[in-house]
C-alpha cells in the first residue's frame, strides 16, 4: 500500500470516527432500519465478476451492517433479501442464493455475537415458495434465538408487500363471515397486527443501495411515514460511512407522520 493509499485510509478513518461520535449525541436515533440490499449483480458484472460471487459479497456485508447495527444499538434491522418478484430468476442464480440462504442461516445462528447481544432472527415471507432445506435453516436459526429480544434482525425471504397485505386482507374478511369480526372493529390496527411484522414498529429510515429510487413491494403499509434515503453505492460496497451519513441524514429532518 502506498502513502497516498494510507493517508486515504487514516483520512477515512477520521471521519467515520467524527461521523459516528455526531450521530451517538444526537438526541434523536434510529429504532428500527429497514434495508433494500440492491445492487449485487451489477456491481459484480462492474468488477468483471460472476453473479454469484456478487451475491456472495453482498452476504458479507450484511454481516459487517450487523455488527455496525449492534454498535448504534438500533434495536429493530429488516433487510430485503429475496422478493417474490427474485422467485422467477434463472435456476442456477436461485441455487446458488439459496446455497448462500442456508450457509447464512447457520452461520448467524451459531454466530456469538447474535448470543452475546441476545437477538432474535426471524425470516418473513412466503416460505411455503423456498425450497425444505432453506426452510430447514431457517427453523434451525429462529429455535436458537426464538427467546431472545434486545435486538430483532428480520430478514425477507420470498418476500411481497401486496402478497402480505393479501394475506392479512384473507385473515380479516375469515374472521368476519364467521361473526368473529365486526365491520366497524376493522382498523388501521387491526390490519397492521395480522401482518408479518406484527411485533415490530414500523421502520423508522428506510436506505436502499444502488440508485435506484423505488420501494419495489417493500413494507409499503409499514413504510407509509418512514424516511427514505436512497444511496448510488451498490450492496456491497456499503460503507459504515454511508450507514452512518443516512442515519445523520435522517436525524436532521423532522416527522410529521403527516400532519
Amino acid at each position: 500500500m502506498g502513502i497516498s493509499e494510507r493517508m486515504g485510509d487514516v483520512l477515512g478513518q477520521a471521519v467515520e470516527s467524527k461521523l459516528l461520535r455526531e450521530v451517538k449525541e444526537h438526541p434523536t436515533n434510529v429504532n428500527h432500519l429497514a434495508i433494500i440490499m440492491d445492487g449485487n449483480r451489477r456491481f459484480a458484472w462492474s468488477k468483471a465478476l460472476e453473479t454469484g460471487l456478487g451475491h456472495r459479497m453482498g452476504k458479507q456485508k450484511l454481516e459487517q451492517v450487523l455488527d455496525w447495527v449492534l454498535e448504534l444499538e438500533i434495536p429493530f434491522l429488516t433487510v430485503y433479501a429475496l422478493s417474490t418478484d427474485n422467485l422467477t430468476r434463472e435456476t442456477t442464480e436461485l441455487e446458488g442464493l439459496f446455497k448462500l440462504y442456508r450457509e447464512g442461516l447457520k452461520d448467524i445462528a451459531d454466530d456469538p455475537r447474535i448470543h452475546d447481544n441476545k437477538v432474535k432472527v426471524q425470516i418473513i415471507g412466503r416460505r411455503e415458495l423456498l425450497p425444505d432445506d432453506v426452510n430447514m435453516a431457517i427453523d434451525y436459526a429462529e429455535s436458537k434465538t426464538a427467546e431472545y429480544g434486545d435486538y430483532t434482525f428480520t430478514i425477507c425471504l420470498a418476500y411481497g408487500s401486496r402478497e402480505e397485505m393479501l394475506d392479512a386482507i384473507k385473515s380479516i374478511a375469515v374472521d368476519h363471515c364467521a361473526g368473529e369480526l365486526e365491520l366497524d372493529s376493522i382498523d388501521e390496527n387491526e390490519v397492521s397486527r395480522r401482518l408479518y411484522t406484527a411485533d415490530m414498529p414500523d421502520p423508522d429510515l428506510v436506505i436502499r443501495t444502488s440508485g435506484e429510487e423505488r420501494i419495489s413491494n417493500f413494507l409499503l403499509w409499514q413504510m407509509a411515514y418512514s424516511e427514505l434515503y436512497f444511496t448510488d453505492v451498490f450492496w456491497p460496497s456499503f460503507s459504515k460511512k454511508e450507514l452512518l451519513k443516512a442515519i445523520q441524514t435522517y436525524q436532521a429532518r423532522k416527522r410529521r407522520f403527516g400532519e
